[in-house]
């Protein structure tokens, strides 16, 4: 569930908006009531509504107006995490599971894409796990052999990158992956599941669940929705408070688009072995130019709400496209985004830990959110039809992974140490020093405040304080928006909730008084 941000835009947002259906305005009883929107919840919904059970879907924001509008749409069973961690966190029998589930969600959206005639531009087309320029081929050779174990046997490892600028440097070739157009695809799954008959409500945000049985899920605006089986796919979950969001961190990464002349690179899939990650694709053609095509570039990852320094990650991808694309010409598109990266790097789908037995969860996208959301449509729909699915102890929301259990130190350290933020002074000293359309921390006495000052002069105050686990949140000033250090939660500049885990604004304030305004009002007045 999520509203839109506001100081960047997507390739997808631009060209793909979907028809967002009317907020919730009854009681309604269903067998599944699905909260989120994105393409984990869409999934669910749709495969559900295959099988016969009626579904609700309910979303505070428009259909895909979350991260899935944000992704870059790689399908790909190429784990980010690599399969060889992979190997060593889950076992051989895990990363089997883990190949076999990842290749099935491409399978899977490929049918529904055809079954449903969706235009979506989807294709196949080959990845290509690039070994960083001068860098030995060490981690490729043992990619390759972990993939191989994994069941992937036509993953090779090619002596020569299929890009000019990287000549002689070694790759590993997937073939078979995909890519599509995310909102064209979400606007096929709304149109096929309003056809089945599954309900969709958007600007509806959930206050609570309680798991009953039956369920009820209550909204803000008060009205309800009864239900057998209650799912959460919100990228991050508001109806877990701590425990798993101790097993995943959010991290920002960040896109650019470049306009490229057709045919001037190879369509394919890329990623690189670099650290932070970069992961490339093509979107053909451009609007009203069909000689043109647009190169999307991600990376330069950093943990949500822990820098404030997006022109500078800005600047070193465009610099590290040029230097691997020198064709790459203007740059017509920028925006970030949000991942999830779990501490053994796979999806957390299915029972939500504490809750009853009826209430599922889908979290932990760690990258790959296409694919993840797909296996979690898969992996779900059997377990609330009771079936047996063999992914099921893999994705298990509960399990404990002791082979990466120094992932999960390492993470809430750093959790632990943003706690800290209440004892620092302020970002400034004082409101006064703020320009226009921008914000900041501002200590007020034993308080912080998250000050923000919009176009016109006027000041917007919030208390800075997370009400999910009481973080201080940090200004973003690339997308305007306050982000949690500590597990991710977004509000827009005005304290709105953009994403959880939080579940509610932040509380506003007058704490601060802005003498400059006073000044201004003063001399306004003299002058009247």
């Amino acid at each position: 569930m999520s509203t839109k941000l506001e100081q960047t835009k997507s390739i997808w947002m631009d060209i793909g908006e979907i028809s967002s259906p009317a907020s919730l305005s009854k009681d309604v009883t269903t067998d599944v009531c699905v909260v989120g929107a994105g393409v984990a919840g869409m999934t669910t919904a749709y495969l559900l509504l295959r099988e016969g059970k009626s579904v609700v879907i309910l979303d505070d924001g428009p259909v895909g107006g979350g991260q899935t509008e944000r992704t870059t749409a790689h399908l790909t069973n190429a784990i980010d995490d690599r399969y060889y961690n992979i190997e060593k966190w889950h076992g051989l029998d895990g990363t089997r599971l883990a190949g076999e589930s990842h290749t099935a969600a491409i399978d899977r959206i490929e049918a529904i894409v055809n079954e449903e005639e969706i235009a979506c531009d989807f294709e196949r087309l080959d990845g290509f796990l690039l070994c960083s320029l001068g860098e030995s081929q060490n981690e490729l050779q043992q990619e390759l052999l972990a993939a191989n174990r994994a069941g992937l046997s036509q993953v090779q490892l090619l002596a020569n990158s299929p890009l000019d600028s990287c000549g002689g440097t070694a790759c590993l070739r997937f073939p078979r992956q995909g890519q599509l157009h995310p909102l064209k695809y979400l606007s096929g799954l709304k149109h096929a599941i309003e056809r089945m008959g599954g309900l969709i409500f958007t600007q509806t945000r959930v206050d609570n669940i309680e798991c009953g049985p039956p369920a009820t899920v209550r909204t803000f605006i008060g009205n309800a929705v009864t239900a057998h089986s209650v799912v959460v796919a919100t990228n991050s979950p508001f109806n877990d408070l701590v425990t798993i969001h101790t097993k995943q961190a959010a991290y920002t990464t960040y896109v650019l688009g470049f306009e490229v002349e057709k045919g001037s690179v190879d369509k394919a899939l890329y990623w690189d072995t670099e650290s932070p990650y970069h992961y490339v694709r093509l979107q053909t053609p451009l609007v009203g130019d069909p000689s043109s095509e647009l190169l999307i570039v991600g990376g330069e990852d950093h943990k949500t709400g822990q820098s404030n320094d997006a022109e500078e990650r800005y600047r070193r991808l465009e610099e590290w496209t040029r230097t691997r694309f020198p064709k790459s010409g203007p740059i017509l598109y920028r925006w970030s985004g949000q991942v999830l990266e779990t501490f053994d790097g796979l999806a957390f789908i299915g029972r939500n830990p504490l809750d009853g037995p009826n209430i599922y969860i889908a979290t932990g996208d760690s990258g790959q959110g296409m694919t993840h959301g797909t296996i979690a449509g898969m992996l779900l729909t059997d377990m609330i039809l009771e079936r047996h699915n063999s992914w099921s102890t893999l994705y298990e929301p509960s399990r404990k992974t002791l082979r990466a259990a120094g992932r999960y130190v390492q993470e809430n350290l750093n959790v632990a140490a943003q706690y800290g933020s209440w004892l620092t002074s302020g970002d400034v000293g004082s409101v006064e020093s703020l320009a226009p359309g921008t914000g900041a921390v501002v200590r007020a006495g034993l308080s912080k405040v998250a000050a923000y000052r919009d176009d016109q002069g006027v000041l917007h105050q919030c208390k800075a304080v997370c009400p999910h686990l009481g973080c201080i949140v940090e200004w973003n000033g690339n997308e305007s928006t306050w982000d949690c250090p500590c597990h991710g939660s977004r509000f827009d500049k005005k304290g709105h909730l953009l994403c959880g885990p939080a579940n509610s604004d932040l509380e506003t304030t007058t704490a601060l008084t802005d003498s400059s305004a006073v000044a201004s009002n003063s001399v306004n007045a003299s002058e009247q």
